[in-house]
């Protein structure tokens, strides 16, 4: 049986190049160029139907390591808790006041990009602490 390498999280979401965009910034990542013969994707939006504009939007790690974000129109709002949601690890191999240190400066800069700081998760016998967040649609992510 073949063993899978890579992988995409994909992300309903009501504006997905907005969304791109915000996930650009949070991890480091490129949206792809514009396709062969547009300067720029609002070119490329320009040429399709109405209710294909926009629909969707990617972004990957420029290093080719970490996976492809796709990001896709969806009709309805966010209802629920995400079943799956990501941990951006800020405070790898930190622990105590400099972890928090480190945790509440990101939060900060992402606080500024749009998300919303939910809460502290305190540190516990087995686990540091992080910092609970929503993405500029409300998806909701660890600060880890």
């Amino acid at each position: 049986m073949p063993t899978i390498k890579q992988f995409q999280v994909t992300f309903d979401c009501a504006e997905p190049e907005r969304v791109a965009r915000f996930w650009c910034e949070v991890l480091g990542y490129v949206a792809p160029t514009p396709p062969e013969g547009f300067a720029t994707w609002d070119d490329f939006n320009r040429t399709l139907p109405a209710e294909e504009r926009g629909a969707w939007f990617a972004c990957s790690d420029p290093s080719g390591v970490g996976p492809r974000l796709f990001f896709q129109r969806v009709p309805e709002g966010k209802v629920v808790k995400n079943r799956v949601h990501l941990d951006v690890r800020a405070g790898t191999g930190l622990v105590g006041e400099e972890r928090l240190a480190t945790l509440e400066a990101e939060c900060a800069r992402l606080v500024a990009l749009g998300a919303e700081r939910v809460r502290l998760l305190p540190a516990d016998d087995e686990n540091e602490s992080c910092i609970l967040m929503r993405d500029i649609e409300g998806n909701e992510f660890c600060l880890d």
